[in-house]
C-alpha cells in the first residue's frame, strides 16, 4: 500500500447511481495526487428511476442516459470492460485481462437480472426494469384499446420496492389519457405479501388503497412460475389469462461478486451495516450487491436512494483515513422514495430503516409538489453528476 504522502488509488467498481456517486465524492475531496478510478462494463450511465418515464413516453433514452467518460473532465480514471475477477485480499481486479490494483476498493456492481428462473418470462412479457424493456413498453401500451394486462413481481426480492406499484398506477394512467381505460382491466400479482411490506403496515395499505381507488385488481402473495403465451401459471396452480404481461423481474448477485472471496454463502456481500466496510481490509461494498437485514428479519430495500447515501459514507471515510484523521461517518438507515401515481403527482415514503423493533416510515400523500422534486433529483444527477 503506498504511504500516506504519496498518491493513492481508490477503484469504484460500479457506473451505477452508487458508483458515480462514491467516485464524484472522493474527487472532490481528495488532492489530485491521488487516482480515481471507476470500472463498469457499459459505456454509459444510465438512470434507472426513469425508466418509468420511458415507460410512459415522458422522456427518451438519449434523456436519462449519458457517456461515462464525462467523468473524466473532473479527473475520474474511466476503464470500461468486463470486470473478470475480485481479488479483495489483494485490492486487485482483472478488467480485459488486465490487472487494476487499489489502496482501497469500492464494490457497486448492482445486482443482475434473472428472468430465466422463470421459463417463458422474458420471452413472452415485458420489462419496465430496463432501460430497453421501457422502450419496447410504451408503444405496447399505448396500442392496447381493451383486454387485460397483467404485471406481476417475479419474486419476493428485486431491485426498487415501489417500481411495479409505479408501474400500475401509470399504466392506469396512459390508458386514462388515451380514453380507453374502461375497456382495459389491469391485474397486478405480486409474490411478496404486500406493497412495499419492509415499510411497514401503514405504507402497505396506503399503497394498496391507491391500487383499489383506481381499479387495480391487486393480488398479494401470488408467485409466478412460469408463462406461455396469454397464460401466466403461478405456484397455487391457477393461471391468469393476459394480453400483456408486465414484469418487475427477479434478481441475483453479480457472477463475479459470487465468486469472490466477497461472497457469503447467499451469495451478496456482507458489510458492517454502518460504515460499509467488508471483512477485508480497505474495501468496501455499496447498493444492491449487498446483504443488510434489519431486525425485522427482512434485508434493507435495494434502492438507489441508499447506494447514493452509502456512497457519501464511503467516500468520506476512505479521504479521512487517506488524509490521516479519524472516520466518522456512518450510514443511518434512512432514507424515502418517489411513488409516482401519474397526472403529475407522487406520493413520498420516508423514514428510519434501522428503527427498532421495525422501521419507521411514513408514506405522504401523492402531490405535484413530490412529483416535481423527483424531477429535480434527476435534473441533479443527470447534469451535475456527469
Amino acid at each position: 500500500m503506498a504511504g500516506a504522502d504519496s498518491g493513492q488509488t481508490v477503484v469504484v467498481l460500479g457506473g451505477g447511481v452508487g458508483g458515480v456517486a462514491a467516485a464524484n465524492r472522493l474527487r472532490r475531496r481528495l488532492d489530485r495526487k491521488h487516482r480515481v478510478i471507476l470500472v463498469n462494463r457499459e459505456p454509459e450511465f444510465s438512470f434507472a428511476a426513469s425508466y418509468l418515464w420511458v415507460m410512459t413516453g415522458q422522456r427518451r433514452a438519449s434523456q436519462v442516459t449519458k457517456p461515462l467518460s464525462s467523468l473524466e473532465r473532473r479527473g475520474i480514471e474511466v476503464v470500461i470492460g468486463d470486470i473478470e475477477t475480485i481479488d479483495a485480499g489483494n485490492r486487485t481486479v482483472s478488467v480485459n485481462g488486465e490487472r487494476i490494483g487499489a489502496d482501497y476498493l469500492v464494490v457497486s456492481l448492482g445486482a443482475d437480472y434473472a428472468t430465466d428462473s422463470i421459463p417463458g418470462l422474458s420471452e413472452v412479457g415485458r420489462t419496465f426494469a430496463t432501460l430497453a424493456g421501457a422502450q419496447q413498453l410504451e408503444p405496447a401500451i399505448d396500442a392496447i384499446t381493451r383486454g387485460r394486462i397483467l404485471l406481476v413481481t417475479a419474486a419476493p426480492l428485486y431491485r426498487c420496492p415501489a417500481a411495479p406499484y409505479e408501474a400500475a398506477l401509470l399504466i392506469d394512467d396512459m390508458l386514462r389519457h388515451n380514453g380507453v381505460r374502461a375497456n382495459v382491466e389491469i391485474a397486478l400479482h405480486s409474490a411478496e405479501p404486500g406493497p412495499m411490506g419492509v415499510a411497514g403496515a401503514n405504507v402497505s395499505a396506503a399503497v394498496t388503497g391507491i391500487l383499489a381507488s383506481r381499479g387495480i385488481d391487486y393480488r398479494p402473495s401470488h408467485q409466478i412460475v412460469s408463462v406461455e403465451p396469454g397464460s401466466a401459471a403461478f405456484a397455487d396452480a391457477q393461471s391468469e389469462a393476459f394480453d400483456l404481461l408486465v414484469y418487475m423481474p427477479p434478481i441475483r448477485t453479480p457472477a463475479v461478486v459470487g465468486a469472490s472471496s466477497l461472497a457469503s454463502s447467499a451469495g451478496w456481500i456482507e458489510v458492517d451495516r454502518r460504515t460499509l466496510a467488508t471483512a477485508f481490509p480497505g474495501v468496501y461494498a455499496i447498493g444492491d450487491n449487498i446483504q443488510l437485514p434489519l431486525s425485522m428479519g427482512k434485508p434493507l430495500p435495494r434502492a438507489g436512494v441508499f447506494a447514493h447515501a452509502q456512497a457519501l459514507v464511503v467516500a468520506d471515510n476512505i479521504v479521512a483515513t487517506i488524509e490521516g484523521r479519524v472516520t466518522a461517518a456512518t450510514f443511518d438507515g434512512r432514507g424515502g422514495c418517489f411513488v409516482e401515481v401519474g397526472s403529475g403527482k407522487a406520493g413520498f415514503g420516508t423514514g428510519d430503516f434501522y428503527a427498532e423493533p421495525s422501521p419507521q416510515v411514513t408514506l405522504r400523500a401523492p402531490s405535484r409538489r413530490h412529483h416535481l422534486a423527483k424531477v429535480a433529483f434527476e435534473y441533479n444527477v443527470m447534469h451535475r453528476w456527469l
